[in-house]
């Protein structure tokens, strides 16, 4: 059981039987910053919902890197947990506490039971799927027709977004995991963005100039 406070700042998105019902049987949990929320091959039996922060989520090759899909923010679930909870599959993808978060934890059970009997709940969960296959779209677009500098770039302008700032506390081998890179290839590029002025670079810290 939650307050349904917590719940407030998404008021938009479900109406107030929703809210009511989601208060009395989810959960809240908090996770520090590089924490694994869902795992590969982890069994599912609830769907996240983010209150606060941002989540990184990622697929896995078979050499064990790692490839960005997308990032959640605060309301957001995550459409291929959902899959795989309606598919009664494990995980394929790895959620991963891009900051310090709090999520709301929806047991499997009562997602399904609302899908079908609510149209706020059957709203949001359809919508989550269509912005999720768009941002995947949208990666494999950058991965397939975009060169490394401008894949880097471009992720950079996204945390700008995402951070509301400008600058960016990362480091380079953070930067060439979620872009299944090396850290080599990610500090020459970074330097040649710097004399593009387009950044300027400080220890562990990224100051975007041009976005």
């Amino acid at each position: 059981m939650i307050s349904k406070e917590l719940l407030e700042p998404m008021s938009y998105l479900f109406d107030n039987e929703i809210i009511d019902s989601i208060a009395l049987v989810a959960s809240l949990k908090t996770y520090k910053k590089a924490d694994i929320i869902i795992d590969i091959g982890q069994d599912l039996n609830f769907i996240p919902l983010l209150v606060s922060g941002n989540i990184k989520v990622l697929r896995e090759d078979s050499h064990g890197d790692e490839l960005l899909l997308y990032v959640l923010e605060a309301g957001d679930t995550c459409a291929m947990s959902l899959t795989c909870c309606m598919s009664k599959s494990i995980s394929k993808i790895r959620a991963i506490a891009d900051e310090d978060v709090s999520v709301i934890m929806i047991p499997i059970a009562n997602m399904k039971l609302w899908f079908n009997s609510n149209e706020s709940w059957r709203s949001f969960i359809l919508q989550s799927y269509q912005v999720r296959f768009d941002e995947m779209l949208e990666t494999i677009d950058t991965l397939a027709f975009m060169k490394m500098d401008e894949r880097l770039f471009k992720y950079l302008t996204d945390q700008v977004k995402l951070s509301s700032s400008t600058s960016l506390e990362v480091t380079h081998q953070e930067i060439a995991e979620d872009l299944n890179t090396s850290r080599v290839v990610i500090s020459r590029l970074l330097k040649q963005l710097e004399r593009e002025n387009k950044i300027e670079l400080g220890r562990n810290k990224i100051l975007v100039l041009d976005f």
